[in-house]
This record gives C-alpha cells, structure tokens and sequence, in this order.
C-alpha cells in the first residue's frame, strides 16, 4: 500500500510533476484520440458527500474518454461514517475499484481514506483544500501566458479551501500569492507558515492587485455556510473584484473563478463577463487537467 500515490493535496506532488501534469493536460486537450484508452478495463468510485457540477461530469467524462468507467456514490448510496468506521470503507471500496474520488465536507475524510485504500485516492474537494481545481487553474494561466513562475496572483475574499490550495500551488510553481481577507476569514495560519515568502497580506483589495497577473476569488458564503450569508455579506462588502479593482493589475491580467458565481457580489458582472475573464476554459480544463491527473496516478498500474 504505501507506494501507492494519492493526491488529497497539491503537496502530495512535487513542482516538476505538477508541470508535467499541466503540460499533459493541454496535450490532452488539443489531441483527443479516441483509440488512446490507457484506462480500459478500470473504475473509478466517486463518492460524493457535497453536490457537484463540474467535478462530478468532468471526472466521469475524463474515465470515458480513457475506456474505463465510474460509480457515482451520493451520501443516500453510501454508509459512509454512519453505518461503518471510514477506515473499513477505504479497504472495502478501494478492493473493488482501481481509484477512488472523494468530494466531501471534512479534510481528514479524505487523508483517512488514503490512508487505508489500496489504490489512489483523489480530492474532489474538501472544507480545507480544492487541488482539482488548481490544476484547472494553473492549466488555463499556462495556456494564456505561459508558465507563472515569477507572477504575481491576487486572492480576494475568503481565505478558504481555493485560497489554500492557491497557497500550495505558489509553494509549488514558484508565484507570489497577494492575499486581501476580510479580518476573521484569514486562510489558516499553519498553511499560511509552510508557505514562507510565497504568500503575503494586504490591507485591501486593490493593494493586493497592485501588478498581479491574475485575479482570483470564490463565493462569499461557499456550501454548507449559507445561514452565514448575511453576516459574510457585511464582512465582506469591500472585496469585490471590480472594474477599480482590475486597473490596479497589470493590463493583460487574467481573472479566475472556480463558480458558481454570484455576479454582483464577490464579483461585478463587468469583471466576469468581460474581456480579461477566463472562466469558461477554466471551467473546461477541469477536464483536461484531471484526465492529465487519472493518467498521472492510474495509467502506470
């Protein structure tokens, strides 16, 4: 068990692997080849404790095209820590299946499950990391201006499980991450320590733009957190991504958002809808980039 390799986090591969994987990705996207099924024969059990849009199509389209196939497990399917201990589940699945993908509320959910599994285990998303995401992310920048060592990204809003991941890819890629969170929703201050001289904190959001390459946000209030919506609303009023906001950029920056997206809110409709906007690629190379990810972890079996 203990060389198989998981990703429950950006950290679990290393600067050149994650190029590598980026660089995959754009093969993959821009040569499809319908006889290339180096996933034949495999499955993949996605267990899902969060609903999901583009995680669930993009990991089951991403096995088809690679001739294996997935099993959608939604918590009515599952007796995840209800009826058994997580550790049993892990053994019990990863017996049956060749990987497994896990989007779900707690961190150690995920951690726990690799632990135990046979086979790899990948973050769809939790409460405290998105790495799935980064990838699709990191995908589209090299894409448009290729790689992002040296750059400048600003994370605007809350510094939650996008803007630690964003941390770790910084680590990782060797960019400058530009933090503006409202006070009280601070990214957590151990990851924050790891990350050294990659991450630094500004007072406001146009502060953390001044330069940057690339604008980042999320939603104010993500899932699970929307009996404080209202709180979050008066918190954080002063961090949207807007016109001003944008100007204080480079000109040619991009923006990002993983969506869904609450225009008007964490976002002006003229930020997201506009020319430097890059969030339906981005939503896109979800795709690509964790077919890059499959092939990585599950085509050298």
């Amino acid at each position: 068990m203990s060389n198989t390799r998981h990703f429950t986090s950006l950290l679990d591969i290393t600067s050149d692997e994650f190029r590598h994987i980026i660089h995959r990705a754009m093969a993959l996207k821009t040569h499809r080849d319908p006889n290339y099924q180096p996933l034949k024969g495999q499955v993949l059990a996605m267990v899902f404790e969060k609903s999901s849009t583009r995680t669930r199509i993009s990991f089951e389209a991403g096995m088809v095209h690679f001739g294996g196939s997935s099993i959608f497990l939604s918590p009515r399917d599952t007796q995840l820590g209800r009826g058994e201990p997580l550790q049993d589940s892990a053994k019990v699945i990863s017996s049956m299946v060749d990987g497994i993908m896990l989007r779900t509320d707690k961190h150690e959910t995920v951690t726990t499950f690799a632990e135990h599994s046979s086979v790899p285990v990948i973050n769809g998303l939790t409460d405290q990391q998105h790495p799935c995401q980064l990838l699709a992310d990191m995908q589209t920048y090299f894409e448009y201006r290729g790689d992002i060592q040296g750059k400048i990204v600003a994370w605007i809003g809350d510094g939650n499980n996008m803007c630690h991941s964003y941390i770790h890819a910084a680590m990782l890629l060797g960019f400058t991450l530009h933090i503006a969170s409202p006070e009280g929703y601070y990214p957590l201050p151990e990851i924050v320590a790891a990350a050294g001289d990659s991450v630094r904190f500004f007072a406001s959001p146009v502060l953390a733009a001044a330069n940057a390459d690339l604008l980042v946000t999320d939603v104010w209030a993500s899932m699970g957190q929307e009996q404080e919506q209202q709180q979050r609303e008066v918190a954080f009023k002063d961090y949207q991504i807007n016109a001003e906001v944008m100007a204080a950029a480079q000109p040619d920056a991009l923006f990002m958002h993983c969506l869904p997206a609450h225009r008007g809110e964490e976002v002006s409709a003229e930020v997201i809808d506009g020319p430097q906007s890059v969030i339906f690629p981005e939503a896109e190379n979800r795709l690509h980039a964790q077919k890059a990810l499959l092939e990585f972890l599950l085509a050298s079996k």
